[in-house]
C-alpha cells in the first residue's frame, strides 16, 4: 500500500531528534547514534534537508545541525517534499496520460484521496511527532518488567 519511503522516515526521525534538543546544535554522529541510522546516509540526508531550508548547518568545532524554524511550523508535507518530491503519484495506476479529461478507472478516487493525504500531511507537524515519541518513551518506561528472568540475566548452559 501507499507509505512513505525509509528515507523520509529517517528524515522525520532526525528532525524530531533535533527538535527535542531545541536551540542546541546537534552533530550528525549523535543523531546517527540515537536513531540507529547509517551515518554516511544520514550525512547526505542532512545536507539535502539543509538545501531545502528545513535545517541550518554550521561547520567546525562548535558546528552541527539545528531546525531552521520551530517544530510546530515544520509540516510533514514539507519534509516529504524535501525528500521525495510529490508525496503521491499523479495516477494511482501509473498511466502517463491520466487526467480529468482522460481519466483512468481509479482517477476520481485517487484524486480525492491524494488531496486528503496532502491536507493531512500539511496539518501534521514535527511537534506532533515529538509528542508521539515522548509519549512512547514514557510508555516504555512505565511498562511492568516481564515475568521470568530479570533484565540483564544471562542463561548459563552446562555441558553435562
Amino acid at each position: 500500500m501507499l507509505c512513505l519511503s525509509q528515507t523520509t522516515g529517517y528524515a522525520i526521525r532526525a528532525l524530531s531528534h533535533m527538535g527535542a534538543r531545541e536551540a542546541d546544535r546537534v552533530r550528525a554522529n549523535e543523531i546517527a547514534r540515537q536513531t540507529g541510522m547509517p551515518s554516511q546516509y544520514l550525512s547526505k540526508l542532512l545536507h539535502a534537508l539543509g538545501r531545502y531550508g528545513l535545517i541550518k548547518t554550521k561547520r567546525g568545532y562548535r558546528g552541527g545541525f539545528l531546525l531552521s524554524r520551530p517544530a510546530n511550523r515544520i509540516t510533514l508535507l514539507s519534509i516529504v517534499r524535501a525528500v521525495e518530491g510529490n508525496p503521491a503519484p499523479r495516477c494511482l495506476l501509473g498511466w502517463a496520460e491520466c487526467s480529468d479529461r482522460r481519466a483512468c478507472p481509479a482517477h476520481r478516487f485517487w484524486k480525492t484521496t491524494r488531496a486528503r493525504l496532502e491536507r493531512e500531511l500539511e496539518r501534521l507537524t514535527l511537534a506532533d511527532v515529538e509528542l508521539f515519541t515522548e509519549d512512547s518513551g514514557r510508555q516504555r518506561a512505565r511498562r511492568k518488567p516481564r515475568r521470568g528472568r530479570p533484565p540483564g540475566h544471562r542463561m548459563i548452559l552446562s555441558a553435562r
